[in-house]
């Protein structure tokens, strides 16, 4: 009995032995696997690190009662994030639903991601393996496979594009006052009566008013005179003349003491007034002008017009009596140039007594100087001046977001779009929703737009890169050279347009565009251009020689004395 229980035992041991020196063999031997990692250098798009990995197990490696449990995880300065998908491989005598790999060898796929977190820039892909089998549990060493993360991605500049609304101010407003005199049939003499009708007695107020007035210049002084378009064409022609010089002959009578408007005076005269009549007659009552004024439209010939109105007996009546008097005329013209506040005189006045200014006279205000605190306070002085004017509501919004303060700006456009649901209002409050991070609510406002324009269109561009939709983030920036264009050009693998771009882009205090130029060179192998675009980076924003130093678009040149002055 004895001899058995030590019989037992031993067998039991060696069962115990056999399992934990299996487990120790496939560890011992784990460097016969072969791992492919795609990419080999991981890199963040649309927020997320993915990555898929081949593993290939030789001839009589795998135990075919063993499971092991891979664990693929990121581990970086201060932490790690495991991936959820977890890879399960068994022997072909594991009685589970794991990939089998059979004792002639295999491979098994994974593939998997995690939401990138600025600390992922500098890490390393490993693999944590558990090897199982029955009740038995081993670790084999931890597997590096990859560095990351390349976050170029994260570069996409989410600065705004805002749009102001216009003031209607004019400096200048053009304004015009007239008077006629009119004239018996076939006389070209002014009756005295004429010059106390009340329009020529307005005319003769107006232009003492110009005169006394040093915001309103007289800019010209026409009189155009007419003969009616009935009777011969020659005595028409004489009578306009005629009435012309009557009426200049008043003028200078009246005005020849001010030379200041004497020199102003311009005359012309036509003969037959066609379009006056047609203009008269279209406003008549007379119960034949459509007939009329179809003979008009079908005859050119001023004699043969005549002569068919006249063939139309009771119409000719009318007109004679309604009509063609109206036409026997001179007609004084008097161009007025209503001159407003200069731009001296408009920022002085807001600077002190705001409230002799128009609500367009402090919306144009804001145009006048360049500070964008001076401009934010000119617009809010509007909103005072005038709180239901959505202008000066989104121009508020639109100041503050030129300055950076998105969530300033988007108080000041829920004004503005409570009082009109205007397209620009949407396109400003997109670009505060963007600023805010809020990349949903910024989508959802540029295409509420019933028109798109290239700043809603710019917007949706930026969004695009975000969520890693390059090819419809270039179609969306257009032609136009930016920094998110160029970017993702580089990111679709378009490298050659993404250099031609950035050419074109202009340095920024920033640095960011600089330090795109170093990364589109770097991707050319161009070390000159690497170190000139980290100096010119650096130079306007000192934060970037430390990004530089672990960013792996530059790990071929980590080694390098130049690379190493210009970022450390």
């Amino acid at each position: 009995m004895k001899n058995f229980t030590r019989l037992f035992v031993i067998l039991l041991a060696a069962v115990l032995m056999s399992g934990c020196s299996s487990l120790d063999k496939m560890k011992k031997n784990a460097n016969l696997v072969q791992y492919e990692i795609t990419p080999k250098v991981l890199e963040t798009h649309a927020g997320i690190v993915a990555a898929q990995v081949k593993a290939t197990y030789p001839e009589k490696y795998f135990d075919k009662n063993t499971t092991l449990k891979i664990t693929p995880v990121l581990i970086y300065e201060g932490g790690e994030t495991a991936f959820d998908e977890i890879l399960y491989a068994q022997g072909e005598k594991v009685l589970a639903n794991n990939k089998p790999i059979s004792w002639e060898g295999g491979n098994i796929n994974w593939s998997g991601d995690v939401n990138y977190i600025p600390q992922m820039k500098v890490s390393e892909f490993m693999l944590r393996v558990e090897a199982t089998k029955k009740d038995k549990t081993l670790a084999f060493d931890p597997i590096k496979l990859a560095d990351g993360v390349i976050a170029t991605s994260t570069l996409v500049e989410d600065h705004a594009m805002p749009i102001s609304l216009k003031d209607n101010y004019q400096r200048i407003v053009p304004e015009q006052k007239m008077a006629d005199i009119l004239y018996s049939i076939n006389r070209s003499d002014i009756k005295p009566a004429e010059l106390k009708a009340e329009d020529i007695q307005a005319l003769k107020d107006y232009v003492a008013l110009v005169m006394q007035n040093e915001r309103m210049a007289v800019k010209g002084v026409t009189t155009s005179s007419y003969a009616s378009p009935d009777g011969p064409l020659t005595l028409n022609e004489k009578l306009s003349v005629e009435r012309g010089k009557a009426a200049e002959k008043y003028l200078q009578k009246e005005y020849g003491k001010m030379p200041e408007l004497t020199s102003l005076f311009s005359s012309q005269t036509t003969p037959e007034d066609w379009e006056g009549f047609k203009a008269l007659v279209q406003e008549s009552t007379i119960a034949d002008k459509e007939l009329i004024l179809r003979v008009l439209s079908m005859y050119q010939d001023p004699i043969v017009r005549e002569q068919e109105i006249k063939n139309m007996a009771t119409a000719y009546e009318a007109l004679a009596n309604q009509v063609l008097p109206q036409l026997r005329r001179s007609k004084f013209i008097v161009d007025v140039d209503l001159v407003g506040l200069s731009d001296e005189e408009i920022l002085a006045a807001i600077k002190g007594d705001a409230s002799v200014l128009s609500l367009e006279q402090m919306l144009y205000a804001a145009t006048l100087t360049e500070d964008p605190n001076q401009m934010l306070t000119y617009y809010q002085m509007a909103t005072v001046k005038e709180p239901k004017c959505f202008r000066a509501w989104n121009n508020v919004g639109w100041a503050y977001l030129s300055m950076g303060n998105a969530d300033e700006a988007m108080v000041a456009l829920e004004k503005a779009k409570a009082l009109k649901n205007d397209d620009v209002v949407k396109n400003n409050m997109g670009f505060a929703a963007l600023l805010k991070g809020d990349i949903k609510a910024a989508s959802e406002y540029f295409n509420s737009m019933a028109t798109a324009t290239p700043e809603s269109k710019f917007g949706l561009g930026t969004i695009a890169i975000h969520e890693g939709k390059y090819d419809q983030a270039v179609n969306l920036l257009g032609d136009k050279p930016t920094m998110n264009l160029a970017l993702a050009q580089l990111l679709k693998g378009d490298i050659n347009k993404a250099k031609t771009t950035m050419d074109s882009v202009k340095p920024c205090k920033c640095g960011a565009p600089s330090y795109l130029k170093a990364v589109i060179a770097a991707r050319f192998d161009d070390k000159d251009g690497v170190l000139n675009g980290l100096r010119e980076a650096i130079g306007y924003n000192s934060d970037w020689k430390n990004y530089a130093q672990t960013d792996l678009e530059f790990a071929k040149f980590f080694m390098d004395d130049t690379f190493k002055a210009v970022t450390q």
